[in-house]
């Protein structure tokens, strides 16, 4: 296994602490629901949607601008919504989205652990010259763990072979959603969606794996009835 450099880690320390302020807060809003988990998602999306907006503006996007732009937004509010729907059942909605940011989050770091530490062939260099298949391939393993965990320790009957299959699917959609945001951004070349969380660049680049797996979530939620969790 090669030695890993020390620029192939250069924003490991202040992508870790940006993690360390907003996952507790995110958790926190999503284990309380009501009000706060609304008003927080609410924010986020607004925040979104400025971001889209000012990307809709850069010389790139100016030919495609009527195209993109209402694409972009009915992304946002279908993802919006998905959130929302998914945590106000009363019963499965607290370990749903739990469960389904768990699963993104553990996909984005094994990613960037795995992808950063053994690099290797790319996974889409015309899309993102970045992404290697070993940090797929590590991010896909570190989703189906958490997601095997998650099913175990958040309330609700696990069971074992849903969960990992629910993760499987939550955590290739997420990467899913990364490749096309890599792909809005190169088409609209710009190298960040925007400046607002350290580490990571703006919303759309924290949040492209939600985005696309929340409505996948939301209709696995629908297809099993209210009050039954994923993995159930």
């Amino acid at each position: 296994m090669p030695e890993a450099s020390p620029g192939r880690w250069g924003d490991l320390g202040i992508r870790m602490l940006s993690a360390l302020v907003l996952a507790p807060v995110a958790l926190a809003c999503v284990w309380v629901g009501g009000i706060a988990f609304t008003l927080v998602v609410a924010a986020i999306m607004l925040g979104l949607v400025i971001e889209w907006l000012a990307l809709c503006r850069q010389p790139a996007a100016r030919a495609a601008g009527a195209l993109l732009r209402p694409a972009g937004l009915a992304y946002v509010a279908v993802a919006g919504g998905a959130l929302l729907w998914l945590r106000d059942d009363p019963v499965a909605g607290r370990p749903d989205v739990l469960f389904l940011l768990l699963v993104v989050w553990a996909g984005d770091i094994g990613a960037y652990l795995v992808g950063r530490w053994i690099g290797g062939p790319r996974l889409a260099p015309r899309i993102s010259p970045g992404k290697t298949w070993s940090g797929s391939l590590g991010g896909l393993f570190a989703a189906i763990a958490v997601g095997l965990l998650a099913a175990h320790f958040i309330p609700g009957t696990a069971t074992a072979w849903r969960g990992v299959l629910i993760a499987a699917l939550l955590g290739v959609v997420a990467q899913a959603g990364d490749l096309l945001e890599s792909f809005v951004k190169r088409r609209l070349e710009v190298k960040d969606s925007g400046h607002l969380i350290p580490g990571h660049g703006g919303l759309f680049d924290r949040l492209d794996g939600v985005l696309a797996a929340a409505p996948v979530a939301a209709l696995l939620a629908l297809s099993l009835g209210r009050g039954v969790v994923l993995w159930q």
